[in-house]
């Protein structure tokens, strides 16, 4: 195994290792991004389904966890405005580190194509250079094409991570929702 890689090394152009190299980066970060938030907001919505049942239990009060307990404070009146802005700033707390999945699944797919196309002019060239055998050909398309397959790679993860993390997000964004009705109701 070490032997196969080492050679592969050997073999490669250097912007196709380097492309290697920015694909493995991107494919860490978007793990980090999505375990991180997907722990986090699966405590989030925890907290939030908890309030808004002992809303629906008939309780006026809110967790002092939830989320919209930082905008009803004692002596606040509450309003719907008051409400769209919590919903508004819930919504921008629950959907950080969606643009950088976003961003990595859409560019990573051109980032193994243009460790592709390196590779390939490159044996392109050796075969220029020497009498271009089968073996050659087979060898520098087959390095390349591991270029793309990364890039396609790191694309599908980081594009599930990010639908799954946009479904907790607004799956959260609801019940935050449902919690202000639930007061306005009662204050009515």
């Amino acid at each position: 195994m070490f032997e196969l890689l080492s050679d592969f090394v050997a073999k490669s152009h250097p912007v196709t290792l380097g492309v290697l190299l920015v694909l493995s980066c991107y494919f860490i970060l978007i793990n980090w991004v999505f375990f991180y938030r997907w722990l986090s907001l699966n405590q989030w919505i925890s907290v939030e389904s908890e309030t808004l049942e002992t809303l629906l239990m008939g309780s006026n009060r809110l967790n002092e966890r939830s989320y919209l307990s930082h905008f009803v404070k004692s002596g606040n009146t509450i309003t719907k405005s008051l409400f769209d802005l919590a919903q508004y700033a819930s919504t921008k707390e629950a959907t950080k580190g969606l643009t950088v999945l976003s961003v990595v699944a859409s560019t990573t797919p051109f980032i193994g194509l243009f460790g592709t196309v390196i590779s390939i002019l490159d044996t392109f060239d050796h075969i220029g250079q020497s009498s271009g055998t089968m073996s050659i050909i087979a060898t520098g398309v087959s390095d390349a094409l591991v270029a793309t397959a990364s890039g396609i790679f790191v694309a599908i993860f980081a594009y599930t991570y990010h639908q799954i993390l946009k479904r907790q997000s607004f799956e959260l964004v609801g019940l935050i929702r449902m919690q202000s009705d639930s007061l306005l109701s009662k204050e009515q």
